[in-house]
């Protein structure tokens, strides 16, 4: 049975471990092994941003639980993209990833609905995302959701450049 939860520190290693290899899973054919350790060394790890964002109260941590497995998380944050995209009372939506094993089950959706809802809650008028423009599978489910493309954004995996996609929700 899947539980929902807010991530606290004690999380951390476990969330780190599962937030890495889900983006090992997902991405790892979209770069060569040089950046992608480039990647990992500054996403993950003990000096990654995923543990430091943590303990950050500019970003919340939703958990989906079975066991003491995670098999997903949402990461609501504060606007990070550059200023322009977005009005003063926007959020964003930083991460959303759901472990292979429990892909198809529902979580990825609770886990929207708990990011536009507190979203709300913390008075936001739109939420922003941004999604990999090869990532078809994740811009349908957000497009399911509303989510509509606002423009490019840069994203560095090491030393590449990707295209990540813009896409905002209005509240």
């Amino acid at each position: 049975m899947i539980r929902y939860m807010d991530a606290t520190p004690a999380d951390g290693p476990a969330l780190d471990a599962m937030a890495r290899a889900c983006w090992v899973d997902t991405f790892r054919h979209s770069c060569s092994a040089a950046d992608m350790a480039l990647y990992l060394a500054q996403a993950y790890g003990p000096n990654g941003a995923l543990l430091r964002h943590l303990v950050d109260p500019a970003h919340r941590f939703r958990l989906a639980k079975d066991g003491d497995a995670i098999a997903g998380y949402a990461k609501l944050s504060e606007p990070w993209l550059p200023a322009g995209n977005f009005g003063p009372r926007a959020r964003q939506l930083s991460q959303l990833y759901v472990a292979q094993p429990w892909q198809g089950a529902g979580i990825a959706q609770l886990l929207m609905d708990w990011t536009i809802g507190t979203a709300r809650e913390l008075g936001a008028d739109e939420l922003l995302l941004t999604v990999w423009e090869e990532n078809h599978r994740a811009m349908r489910f957000y497009a399911r959701y509303g989510f509509k493309h606002i423009g490019d954004y840069a994203f560095q995996t090491g030393n590449q450049t990707d295209r990540d996609l813009i896409m905002r929700l209005a509240l």
